[in-house]
């Protein structure tokens, strides 16, 4: 492979590249089992112009998971309306950001059970992810401080649901009307109601 692209391009496209090349080795190989040297090997460069970019494998998986964590963003964004009941809105985001992580085998691989702890560490220390989660529930209407512990805990159920899923879509969708929606509903309210007073 000629690697006068590394050379040829803007800094940023470069590193888009790059993560397009660790992207198709996620799945070919598995999460875990992509180092920087195969990263490297198949971007068609050197481990220490990969360094230049990302300093190490973890930052390599990070930016990777934040670039489609945006992406995904947007998209439950366009397809979720932002109106209506905030219960129905966060369900809605949390079942259409699911779905499409499910359909996008790049995403999906992040889910395999020998990869799903990277994932939820990942998650965890995400502020993209975090700051992702805080858009849902500010869809709903939801906002103050509450709503970003709400958002992290928001996360953790998508990741739950991606890595262990329910029986089905409905069933999905059941347990979070049942569990999650009222739970963050019935916060945002008694944080407007200790606002308003």
């Amino acid at each position: 492979m000629n690697a006068d692209w590394m050379r040829d391009e803007r800094p940023r496209l470069a590193a888009e590249r790059i993560l397009d090349v660790a992207a198709r080795l996620y799945v070919e190989n598995g999460i875990a089992a992509v180092g920087m040297a195969e990263v490297a090997r198949a971007a068609g460069c050197s481990r220490a112009t990969l360094y230049r970019y990302f300093d190490s494998r973890q930052s390599l998986q990070l930016a990777f998971v934040h670039r489609e964590a945006r992406r995904i963003g947007a998209l439950v964004a366009e397809q979720v309306p932002a109106t209506g009941d905030p219960k129905e809105v966060i369900v809605d985001a949390v079942l259409t950001a699911i779905r499409l992580v499910r359909a996008d085998p790049t995403l999906a691989a992040w889910f395999q059970l020998g990869d799903s702890g990277l994932a939820a560490q990942i998650a965890h220390s995400s502020d993209v992810i975090e700051s992702l989660g805080t858009a849902f529930l500010g869809q709903a209407g939801f906002s103050g401080e509450e709503s970003s512990r709400g958002a992290r805990w928001l996360v953790r159920i998508i990741v739950s649901l991606l890595t262990v899923p329910g029986l089905d879509d409905a069933d999905e969708r059941t347990m979070l009307e049942q569990f999650v929606a009222p739970v963050l509903a019935a916060r945002d309210t008694a944080e407007r109601d200790a606002r308003s007073i």
